[in-house]
């Protein structure tokens, strides 16, 4: 989701597009003009989807305590079960005013505007947010208000949490099992500050790599990210069927972002996929169907378009599809003001995207008026209130389900104000495994690589001592930016975990040096960004003469055997850096613990390998800038480094130092 857009431009909005820096083509100027309330969605050739069985089964006294809460409420508070403000937005008050379903912390949101704030703040405040929605001096029943999170690699708004790699680094490792561990640390630590609700896992299959969220896609393939998305579910929500599901150490999962934002014209964030809806199936739909076998209790609906047509206002694949087809019975929750985005509507005013078959609408600011609107429109009959009826049974079946009723406030919970949880030895352990698995070695010419922990090396780039630019975006602030090293306490920076076991390795960001080094270590790539500020028009990372080029072929002119470590949260054109480097890693985004690049990179104490690399390519590798759009089993695929490619210590590097470098665009 967008999470601080403070930005007020409306971004399908031509000027609003360039100040992205993307292109307008493949975005909002390809949308219908007639609206959802007009024109029917259904596309005129269906694709018969398949039903997802739940591992949550129904429950007749749930339904039954369901139907009972939907009589004792107004029409009025039923629509304000379906709304979610953003906290910077809402206070207690309004909770208990407007009986309020929901409330979020957008990125760069947090507890009195701290950003150091503590988990006792956070849990006090959860406190007064829930003590609002069980206040019934009002004559409404008590219905638990539930508060969701961006924690998408990590509890990562919360300073001091274990930040893991981003999705494209977990793709790398090919490790389900481990995915599991993530998901269940990462619940754990969101549950110690009081939060109930993560928006996790995207399950988006990436098609091009221009797209400004690449690297929250576990794998450009279907493959993986059908084996990843249930592991991930139920680490963050526990087994269903067992004691743990959704008890007090485990948290909502959310399933995002529904469909197709992975495949949209030219890599353009909220543009347009126009797959055929058996590829939408094939390709973007595989996550979601082992999401809901898995339990998935929540669904985010995409920004982006089908066909033309808006996901926030598309009754076939919400509801048609998603709801009746696949057989999803939690609750569909709208992105950040995304309804805005709908033919026809706008932040505070969607009927379309009501009867469409969202059910919860994240209305960060604009809250008041769109339940007013929505009142007015369910009265005008505009909007069924069996459609209401249905969006609120669905909210209410989900924090019955949650145990939200019987769990009591945040603060009374089994892990709430656990700091130590917080950044654990244990979570950092399972992130720092995570790192070292999804290292992918692309070249290791002459066997550099592994290095002795005595030689002299010498660290450069501007990722060398960067926790900020290692963790990438969605990390503290919603785009990354305007953090240093101190907001990371107990996280490691790539060149101190490599101070860690190599006691000669110095820092030098330029690479200067006076006494010439042994080797040389050049960590560099992609500053922080998050959504549609990602977007790119080329591939090509920095050109053939760019300075982080210039900088490996100036320590290698010296005579000097060089290792580049590339952070990106994509694959990028690099031929340049490749030729000038002896070995390449493509490191990802891999987070607060970066002492795991150093685990591989470096032998053990008796000069044996420590640890081999175990990462394989998710995402093709482009041979030239114009390979934007490359993926497994395309035709004529060719690119530079195959999906599933990754060398080991054992394998021959025959890459060679004479890629060409003349820029196809």
């Amino acid at each position: 989701m967008a999470a601080n857009e403070r930005l007020t431009l409306r971004w399908h909005r031509p000027a609003a597009m360039l100040i992205a820096g993307v292109l307008l083509q493949g975005c909002g100027a390809d949308r219908p003009a007639t609206t959802a309330a007009t024109t029917d969605s259904t596309p005129a050739t269906q694709v018969q989807w398949p039903h997802a069985k739940s591992a949550v089964a129904a429950d007749p006294r749930v339904e039954a305590r369901i139907a009972e809460l939907l009589k004792q409420l107004t029409l009025e508070q039923k629509i304000g079960q379906m709304t979610q403000p953003d906290i910077r937005d809402v206070t207690p008050q309004d909770v208990k005013q407007y009986r309020l379903g929901s409330i979020l912390n957008g990125g760069g949101a947090f507890p009195g505007n701290k950003k150091y704030a503590k988990a006792s703040d956070w849990v006090a405040l959860a406190d007064r947010y829930y003590e609002a929605s069980m206040d019934t001096s009002t004559g409404a029943p008590a219905i638990p208000i539930i508060w969701g999170t961006d924690a998408v690699h990590g509890h990562n708004n919360v300073v001091g949490a274990t930040l893991f790699p981003h999705n494209i680094g977990l793709g790398a490792m090919n490790n389900p099992d481990l995915i599991e561990k993530i998901g269940a640390a990462t619940a754990a630590e969101v549950a110690v500050t009081g939060l109930d609700w993560t928006f996790a896992p995207t399950v988006a299959a990436v098609r091009d790599e221009r797209w400004g969220r690449t690297y929250e896609g576990y794998s450009e393939d279907p493959e993986i990210i059908r084996a990843y998305a249930s592991k991930m579910v139920v680490g963050i929500q526990g087994a269903a069927g067992t004691p743990a599901f959704l008890d007090g150490n485990h948290v909502l999962a959310t399933a995002k972002h529904f469909i197709g934002d992975g495949g949209t014209n030219l890599g353009v964030d909220r543009g347009n996929n126009v797959a055929p809806e058996q590829k939408l199936l094939e390709i973007h739909g595989q996550g979601y169907i082992t999401s809901l076998e898995a339990g998935v209790q929540t669904v985010m609906a995409s920004y982006n378009s089908w066909q033309g047509w808006k996901l926030h206002g598309h009754r076939y694949l919400l509801t048609d599809v998603l709801k009746n087809q696949m057989g999803f019975d939690g609750f569909i929750i709208s992105d950040w003001d995304a309804i805005d985005e709908v033919q026809g509507c706008s932040k505070d005013k969607c009927a379309d995207a009501v009867n469409a078959g969202v059910d919860m609408f994240m209305v960060p600011k604009d809250w008041k008026s769109f339940i007013t609107n929505t009142v007015a429109q369910v009265k005008a009959g505009d909007i069924p209130e069996s459609r209401i009826d249905d969006a609120v049974t669905r909210i209410l079946r989900v924090k019955l389900r949650a145990g939200m009723f019987e769990k009591g406030k945040p603060s009374s919970r089994p892990l709430a104000n656990k700091s130590e949880l917080i950044g654990s030895p244990e979570h950092r352990a399972i992130a720092r495994q995570a790192v070292s698995e999804s290292l992918v070695l692309l070249k290791n010419r002459n066997g550099v690589l592994p290095l002795r922990r005595e030689v002299k090396v010498l660290v450069a780039g501007e990722g060398a001592d960067s926790i900020a630019k290692q963790a990438g975006g969605w990390t503290i602030s919603w785009q990354g930016d305007g953090n240093t090293n101190k907001d990371f306490p107990g996280g490691t920076s790539i060149f101190a975990g490599i101070k860690a076991v190599a006691p000669n390795a110095s820092l030098s960001v330029d690479g200067s040096f006076s006494d010439k080094p042994d080797v040389a270590i050049v960590v560099f790539g992609e500053d922080p960004y998050a959504e549609f500020m990602g977007n790119i028009k080329s591939i090509d990372y920095q050109g053939a003469n760019g300075r982080d080029a210039a900088l490996m072929t100036k320590l290698k002119a010296a005579g000097i055997p060089v290792v580049g470590v590339f952070l990106s949260g994509r694959p990028l054109w690099v031929n340049p850096e490749l030729n000038a480097s002896d070995a390449f890693v493509a490191a990802w985004l891999p987070g607060s613990e970066g002492g795991g690049v150093a685990d591989v990179l470096f032998r053990n104490e008796q000069g044996g390998v420590n640890k081999d690399f175990k990462g394989k390519l998710s995402f093709s590798w482009p041979r030239s800038t114009d390979q934007f759009e490359i993926n497994r089993n395309d035709p004529n695929y060719a690119p530079l480094f195959a999906y599933g490619f990754g060398l080991t210590y054992a394998d021959k590097d025959t890459l060679g130092d004479d890629l060409p470098v003349a820029s196809a665009e």
